[in-house]
């Protein structure tokens, strides 16, 4: 993968598959600290004890599809070689949160990427699941919650083109005026 944004949608996707009906995504950049901080967190079925500990293993995965993995230890890797920190927690039938922290300005760090089309995209295919997401920098915070939406919208469904539209250009106008790092 060659963006942040494409990372998480592949790790919110563990979430979909774990049946989580709310996925929260907060993003936090610190220019003065140096510091990337990513944290998707939801309450989907959990993880056991055992599972956790083989998350990370690139060949190990609870899918039947495919014998491996690659998801969170793709990610783990980009964090690590950014000077970063992964911690992945879950327990059985609460959900699960992966939070992490990696250099800002490093040299390996992926930029953000298409990250409101991702979000749209999240959106719109799983309009059943509530989705908060989160953006601060220092000049201050942006925050898009599906629930918000879908109580505006009324019967009209998040997932029609022209809300798809609006919603992609709410939030891509929301991040430049925070002066997200790209």
């Amino acid at each position: 993968m060659t963006e942040i944004s494409l990372h998480i949608m592949d790790l919110v996707q563990n979430s979909i598959r774990a049946k989580a009906s709310f996925i929260d995504i907060e993003v936090s950049e610190s220019l003065q600290k140096n510091k990337l901080y990513i944290q998707i967190t939801d309450n989907g079925i959990g993880m056991s004890a055992d599972v956790l500990k083989k998350a990370s293993d690139p060949f190990f995965t609870s899918r039947t599809t495919r014998k491996v993995g690659l998801g969170i230890s793709l990610y783990k890797q980009l964090v690590e070689q950014c000077n970063g920190t992964v911690t992945l927690t879950s327990h059985e039938g609460e959900g699960t949160k992966l939070s992490s922290a990696m250099d800002l300005n490093n040299i390996d760090r992926q930029p953000m990427g298409d990250i409101s089309g991702v979000l749209v995209l999240l959106i719109a295919a799983n309009t059943g699941i509530q989705f908060r997401y989160s953006h601060t920098t220092e000049k201050g915070q942006y925050v898009l919650d599906t629930k918000e939406i879908k109580n505006t919208l009324g019967d009209t469904p998040v997932n029609d083109p022209g809300v798809m539209k609006f919603i992609k250009e709410m939030i891509h106008e929301n991040l430049q005026e925070i002066n997200i790092q790209s």
